[in-house]
């Protein structure tokens, strides 16, 4: 078994469960039933049911949604507010409202999506492809190690960074594709499933370390800035083998998560200070798989299975939460 097929089977499980003599039952699990695998099963049950006892209520409500022809693989949204989805074999381009606006096919193994200026940036797990929005490549450029398993991506004008699942850390190229370095964690990431996030906030990248259940900041450059996060399945804390799963950020510079397991979206500091839970698992529809989102303008965007979904800011809803007491002059507390 090579190493890229040794992680997508959950790497550090799979050696633990030959050792036990039970390879054929955690295999199975990984792919029937995950949330058992890498979650505690009574421990995740607990959780939900003391949000539901707690009687959590979103402050964001769902304005509109659409679904797509086929699950989606990844999304973001450009600066006039169009959304580009990817789906197997398709790039998609709406409107906020459901509107078609373009599509085009592409190949179908993308893991991420991400727009730089009028340019669609796909990550492939060794290779990247730049298109623009009419559906024309303009470039493209294979990983600089065979043995690449690239997640997730960001892009902006210090570059092209890309975690790498195999590696075990993020790779920086310049805008056409050369390598520029390599971002190291200090205490080393731990990336035992795909869940190695990654944005940006004007010059600086954060990322997931996902198996130590922080999220870690950096310059451009790939100076350790600092870290925040802690284990648990309470509101400011990381669950489970591996989360945060995805990262984004909104334009006063507040970080949001999207976790797996227990999926939630929540909100923090840059400097890492718990704001609130954005949207819980029953708000967000369910399911164990984390959920995509991004924020445009006074929306938060989130993509799941095969439905995209608006939310908006809800003074009454918000009320006595601790979204609605946060005095952050956040551009998403417009009442919708």
């Amino acid at each position: 078994m090579n190493r890229r097929c040794f992680l997508k089977v959950g790497g550090s499980v799979l050696v633990g469960a030959l050792f036990a003599g039970g390879a054929g039952h955690h295999l199975w699990k990984m792919v029937t039933r995950p949330e058992e695998l890498f979650f505690d099963h009574e421990e995740m049950k607990r959780a939900e049911a003391k949000q539901a006892m707690e009687g959590y209520v979103s402050p964001y409500r769902l304005t509109y949604g659409f679904e797509m022809p086929d699950a989606i693989q990844a999304m973001d949204v450009m600066e006039d507010g169009v959304l580009v989805l990817c789906t197997s074999n398709n790039i998609w381009l709406y409107g906020l409202d459901g509107s078609l606006k373009h599509n085009f096919p592409v190949r179908s193994d993308v893991r991420d999506l991400a727009i730089y200026g009028h340019h669609i940036y796909l990550l492939y797990p060794s290779r990247i492809e730049v298109y623009d929005t009419a559906g024309e490549q303009t470039r493209a450029w294979r990983a600089c190690s065979e043995d690449a398993d690239y997640c997730f991506m960001t892009v902006f004008e210090q570059g092209v960074y890309v975690t790498d699942a195999s590696a075990k850390n993020v790779c920086h190229y310049d805008l056409e594709g050369s390598l520029k370095g390599f971002i190291q964690s200090p205490s080393g990431f731990i990336v035992p499933s795909y869940s190695f996030g990654i944005t940006h906030l004007g010059s600086d990248v954060f990322c997931s370390n996902p198996g130590r259940h922080c999220v870690e900041q950096y310059t451009a450059d790939g100076e350790f800035v600092r870290s925040f996060g802690e284990s648990g399945t309470g509101a400011g804390a990381f669950s489970g083998c591996c989360n945060p799963v995805r990262l984004a950020t909104t334009a006063t510079g507040e970080l949001l998560t999207s976790e797996k397991g227990i999926p939630r979206i929540s909100c923090y500091s840059t400097e890492g200070k718990f704001r609130s839970i954005l949207l819980d698992s029953k708000a967000l529809g369910g399911g164990h798989a984390a959920y995509d989102m991004r924020v445009y303008d006074d929306k938060l965007v989130v993509a799941g299975g095969k439905k995209v979904s608006v939310f908006q800011y809800d003074e009454r809803r918000a009320e006595g939460t601790l979204c609605g007491r946060c005095d952050v002059d956040c551009p998403m507390k417009v009442y919708a």
